[in-house]
């Protein structure tokens, strides 16, 4: 049996790292690369790390607008499915990379698996949440991570070929982390542990919004605390274009996107995080570290609810008080699954043929 997997971000690299080994011991796999993300430090480097087999196929799409991204990524990987003429297609979370591998599949009639399905923010505005509908409403197998995720799919009449695996990204950190371990990121810094706050900012609601961005800017700088921030080239470019480099302190270290590895190290030992990232949340979670989300909801509601994240928005006044004052004060839960998420996948696609 021929397996196609579709990849094209950061996120989705790290998901495909224990998918793929898994699919390979018993399945040939196509490896499909759209090129979303495309610089070294945010494709490559994750390749090498975390050894993940060289693409079959490099669809060199890029950056652009929503539209034009999607299109010419379904053009591209609709012509490498009529060459290859998988049995099965995996797609994974919610770029423009998944919603137009779904679409090129289904209407060619190739089954499809949804690793990451079921996940809502409830916000249409956000270009993902349209995605993952979209995606789920296409895909022959859902694999859905969390106990919520499986709630929301019923919730649109989606029961059949869903299954509650535990979450991919889980499997990955525990495979990694002794690797994570023999980071000397934070002696390169100099910083210790949980003296620092870490930072990530990219979604579009914050980077393209210039009063956004601002305030955002301005409450991490106001905080006078010590934050790391990789900073997303999508953030790094409208800070350039927008000239805000005046609303950036001498406490925030603006440094290049880092490998995986240093960047889960610094994630276990930071104080705190602030972040508009999905994953991010998520890893915070299982880190045992207090995230500050910096959007108005989240597809993570596990999270809020189990009170180690706080969603604040783009409010400057919110950030700075959660920054100081925002503290954990409930146990955790096992939400995520036990670490075999990436075998169960693999074991119900092989059921399934």
């Amino acid at each position: 049996m021929k397996i196609a997997s579709i990849v094209g971000a950061r996120p989705q690299f790290i998901k495909a790292s224990v998918i793929s080994k898994e699919v390979r011991k018993n399945y040939e796999e196509i490896l499909i690369h759209t090129g979303q993300h495309y610089d070294y430090e945010m494709s490559k480097l994750f390749f090498d790390q975390l050894d993940i087999p060289i693409p079959n196929y490099n669809l060199e799409v890029g950056s652009g607008n929503q539209g034009v991204q999607t299109a010419k990524t379904l053009k591209r990987i609709e012509e490498v499915l009529i060459k290859e003429k998988p049995d099965f297609v995996l797609v994974y979370g919610d770029t423009n990379a998944t919603i137009a591998g779904a679409l090129a599949s289904v209407k060619m009639h190739i089954p499809i698996g949804h690793v990451e399905a079921g996940l809502r923010s409830f916000d249409k505005s956000m270009p993902e949440e349209i995605n993952r509908i979209l995606t789920d409403h296409c895909s022959n197998l859902l694999f859905a991570p969390t106990q919520i995720a499986l709630e929301n799919l019923k919730k649109e009449g989606i029961t059949k070929g869903v299954y509650l695996t535990g979450d991919v990204m889980y499997d990955v950190l525990i495979n990694n982390l002794k690797k994570a371990e023999k980071s000397n990121i934070l002696n390169k810094l100099d910083i210790k542990p949980k003296e620092y706050f870490l930072i990530t900012i990219h979604r579009q609601s914050n980077t393209d919004n210039l009063d956004n961005l601002v305030k955002i800017l301005d409450a991490l700088t106001e905080s006078n605390e010590k934050l790391i921030f990789p900073i997303h080239p999508r953030t790094k470019k409208y800070i350039e274009q927008n000239n805000l480099k005046t609303h950036i302190g001498e406490n925030i270290n603006l440094m290049k996107p880092i490998g995986y590895f240093d960047f889960i190290w610094l994630q276990k030992n930071a104080k705190k995080i602030i972040t508009d990232s999905g994953g991010i949340q998520k890893e915070a979670y299982i880190f045992e570290v207090p995230c500050i989300t910096i959007r108005e909801n989240t597809e993570w509601i596990e999270t809020v609810d189990d009170k180690w994240n706080i969603l604040v928005g783009a409010n400057k006044e919110k950030i700075i008080d959660s920054i100081k004052n925002f503290k954990p004060f409930s146990q955790q839960r096992k939400l995520f699954g036990n670490g075999s998420a990436s075998k169960k996948i693999i074991n119900i696609i092989s059921e399934y043929f």
